[in-house]
């Protein structure tokens, strides 16, 4: 059961992850998620950025995995993902930035279309959109993102946003 606030909004983020509607978090959630943005960049999956993301969707799982799933079944389920992130997680966001971060990596340089370390708003509200957040949201996230105004998102802007979306309170 949930008893608070903060793990009630814990617990709506695991639909985020939940890419298959499942009720569970698994690999195949994180691969689903790798070709999805695949094919929103048209990248080839055996490409130098394809297997990256894949890398990156893969050391995502094993660290959410190792993070949450307590009886080693190879899913997440809703408890466990609340429990884990909320004994493990609040107060260290920089270890869920860190798993997270070869994923967002890889999202980013997929959406990086020139090569300068950084994607443009519009790419990265692609990026959003293509994981299954809203048209709308993913547009207000990305400009809030935006916090010097140029148009880009770097890894650093990211990998924290999404540490402390997953793990802070609001």
């Amino acid at each position: 059961m949930v008893s608070s606030e903060y793990e009630r909004r814990i617990a709506a983020r695991f639909a985020t992850f939940d890419q298959d509607g499942n009720g569970y978090i698994d690999r195949e959630d994180f691969s689903a998620a790798a070709k999805r943005l695949l094919a929103e960049f048209g990248t080839a999956a055996r490409s130098d950025k394809g297997q990256a993301l894949y890398g990156g969707a893969e050391a995502f799982w094993q660290g959410m995995a190792g993070i949450a799933d307590r009886d080693g079944d190879q899913r997440i389920s809703r408890d466990e993902f609340v429990g884990g992130a909320v004994k493990r997680l609040r107060d260290n966001p920089d270890r869920f930035a860190e798993i997270a971060r070869p994923f967002l990596h890889a999202a980013l340089d997929l959406a990086d279309r020139d090569g300068d370390g950084a994607a443009t708003v519009g790419d990265t509200a692609r990026v959003l959109t293509a994981l299954g957040v809203s048209q709308d949201v993913a547009a207000t996230a990305t400009a809030t993102l935006d916090t010097d105004g140029d148009g880009k998102i770097g890894e650093a802007e990211i990998v924290s946003s999404f540490a402390r979306y997953f793990t802070v309170p609001e």
